[in-house]
């Protein structure tokens, strides 16, 4: 479950760094009231962890990975 949620995380976040490199348009900034609202800062940081935890499945083998699927 841990895994699906920072896939999710890390792909509003890459959805975000796509629109702001294309656009210059900062998407979670405007839902929430700019870059140094808090609930913003929450999300960044949340994507941010979310991005961690996602490195450790690079270094996981197909077993572990396919015992999370089930």
């Amino acid at each position: 479950m841990l895994d699906r949620i920072s896939l999710i995380l890390v792909t509003i976040g890459a959805l975000n760094w796509g629109s702001i490199g294309l656009f210059q348009f900062d998407i979670v900034a405007w839902l929430f009231g700019g870059q140094d609202a808090i609930i913003s800062r929450i999300v960044y940081t949340l994507v941010a962890l979310a991005g961690i935890w996602c490195l450790s499945m690079l270094f996981r083998t197909n077993d572990v990975l396919e015992d999370a699927r089930n």
